[in-house]
């Protein structure tokens, strides 16, 4: 791995800060770095307020959608809430349509079938909106390249809202709506959003109209951060926001469907980790497994008897996923290095009998093995679908962009994305993804890299400094979890490799002079997963350095604090 440590902000700025906040130059140092430079900025940061939120209307078409939905509402039309099959669609479908039938009742709701219709608007979906009788279709979390599927849904005289996050293409949809804050010209302060909080901005354009409070909405804010985790989206500015009360509603008095889930997983306080490790895989198993409109169904359950029924479902959704990962990955592990592909600048594999739900997460597992930009490929029909993903660094997006001529549809993000392509094409494109990957990635990008937020000395290592650290969630992209390097560490003699075969390293640690060693010295326990295989750098009084963020750690009733290692040298 190679370590990154972050430039160190002016002395004078970590001054000023300190002193304006009075905290420590490191705090006001972590702060800098996350772009937090005022009082007002920093009490913004660790004080989030639902007032902080943006006025929904300054979103390009918000006016006009509100103002369809509502001439819905009065002449009696059928609504239909669409949106896609992942966690970032399932739970936006789950808060629109359970915001909206609180002031009406002819709504429904509609999850494409992965296997069936793929990602987004499907012409499927509109045909059923024309049989049942639904003259307007609110899309979540996609549809802003759906210009086919929104030009035919036109010519049957059903008007569409598109709520979506991702990158419109040079034209759009002919929609009544098209609410996308990445649109070129929507001037709305904050682009980040993902689908379900795009979704959720709606229902508070919605609500001014009722003369709803925004603490009326806080009960759907739950949804809107299991969105923000699954998604990836940066918990910066409004997500942040959102994320924040999201979590302590969660934590305090989640939807009648979460209460099932934690109930299943028997734990109590949830961080916006566990939403993402625990609680989002669980919801996303649904659409992997068997159909996503199983999650929704529990996420808009009043019943908590009903609601543990659909979770115990969902549960073995998810046992059934995990399995077929792991079995899957390991194939294609075995495909990468039959085939000789260790050395290549891209892992592309491909097996007609992979589980197309599973895909993603695999090609994820690959990228972690190999560290490289990564596809894996299964049959769908007559066609063949890929995930992609990439390394940090790597616009993936782009790349499949400049292979365009060897595929049929893709769509996605930097890191992330989909495609599907003829079989005659898997060859050419191969070939052409590894060459413009090749030509364009800078080597570097292909080692993993640990940005490290700062130096640190042990002794500065307090309960109170580790409360002010906390105090920085939640954690995700734009805002990581705060990262530490020390030097001329050693340990006490403790050092063991613990779990299944030794494979991670455990060790109580120090920091000292061999004039002052065993002389009173701060020293912590370490954790490191996965660093098994470091043990003898640890061993027999060697000085090592290490990265690690910083927990608390409860065990036997006691709480202690602990590094968590995250690479040794």
């Amino acid at each position: 791995m190679r370590w990154t440590i972050k430039p160190k902000p002016e002395p004078q700025q970590i001054k000023q800060l300190a002193d304006v906040l009075k905290v420590d130059g490191l705090v006001a140092q972590l702060l800098l770095q996350r772009g937090i430079t005022t009082y007002e900025e920093a009490k913004k940061f660790f004080r989030p307020e639902l007032t902080d939120l943006h006025d929904p209307f300054l979103m390009k078409d918000m006016d006009v959608a509100t103002a369809r939905i509502e001439k819905a509402m009065t002449n009696g039309e059928n609504i239909l809430v669409f949106g896609d099959y992942d966690v970032d669609g399932t739970t936006a479908v789950a808060l629109v349509s359970s915001y909206l039938v609180q002031h009406y009742p002819n709504v429904a709701t509609y999850i494409p079938d992965r296997y069936d219709e793929g990602y987004g608007i499907s012409y499927k979906g509109v045909d059923f909106a024309e049989d049942n009788g639904f003259s307007l279709i609110i899309a979540l979390d996609c549809g802003v390249k759906a210009i086919d599927k929104v030009a035919y849904a036109k010519a049957k005289g059903i008007d569409f809202i598109i709520c979506d996050h991702h990158r419109p293409g040079n034209h759009l949809p002919d929609a009544i709506a098209v609410l996308d804050p990445k649109r070129d010209d929507c001037s709305y302060p904050y682009d980040e959003l993902c689908g379900c909080g795009v979704g959720f901005k709606l229902v508070q354009a919605l609500a001014l109209n009722y003369g709803d409070t925004i603490e009326d909405l806080l009960p759907y804010l739950d949804l809107v951060a299991t969105a923000i985790g699954a998604d990836i989206v940066p918990i910066t500015g409004e997500n942040r926001v959102l994320a924040y009360f999201g979590l302590q509603v969660i934590n305090t008095d989640p939807r009648i469907g979460f209460k099932a889930i934690i109930n299943q997983i028997k734990k109590q306080t949830l961080t916006i980790t566990d939403v993402v490790f625990i609680i989002a895989p669980r919801i996303n198993a649904a659409g992997r497994m068997k159909h996503g409109q199983h999650a929704v169904n529990l996420l808009i359950e009043t019943d908590i008897n009903q609601a543990d029924v659909f979770a115990k479902e969902i549960e073995q959704f998810n046992f059934e996923r995990r399995n077929l990962d792991q079995e899957i990955t390991a194939e294609a592990l075995v495909q990468i290095i039959e085939n000789q592909e260790e050395e290549r600048f891209t892992s592309v594999v491909y097996k007609e009998s992979w589980h197309k739900g599973v895909i993603g997460i695999v090609a994820s597992r690959l990228t972690e093995t190999y560290y490289r930009p990564t596809l894996v490929f299964t049959k769908s029909g007559e066609k063949l679908a890929a995930s992609a993903r990439s390394v940090k660094g790597f616009d993936v997006y782009n790349a499949l962009q400049e292979c365009s001529d060897c595929i049929e549809q893709f769509g996605g993000h930097k890191y992330a994305a989909g495609l599907t392509l003829l079989p005659e094409q898997y060859g050419p494109f191969k070939a052409k993804f590894e060459k413009v990957v090749t030509e364009t990635i800078e080597p570097h990008l292909l080692t993993p890299e640990i940005k490290v937020d700062s130096l640190i000395s042990l002794k500065k290592i307090t309960p109170k400094f580790l409360r002010i650290i906390n105090q920085f969630a939640p954690f995700g992209p734009g805002n990581m979890t705060p990262v530490f390097m020390a030097e001329g560490l050693h340990d006490t003699g403790y050092a063991k490799g613990v779990g299944e075969d030794g494979k991670h390293l455990k060790c109580r640690v120090s920091q000292s002079t061999t004039a002052t060693m065993g002389k009173g010295e701060k020293s912590f326990d370490a954790i490191g997963f996965n660093l098994g295989d470091k043990l003898s750098v640890v061993q027999d009084g060697n000085r090592f350095s290490a990265v690690f963020t910083i927990e608390e750690n409860e065990w036997n009733g006691n709480v202690s604090i602990q590094l968590k290692f995250k690479d040794i040298k």
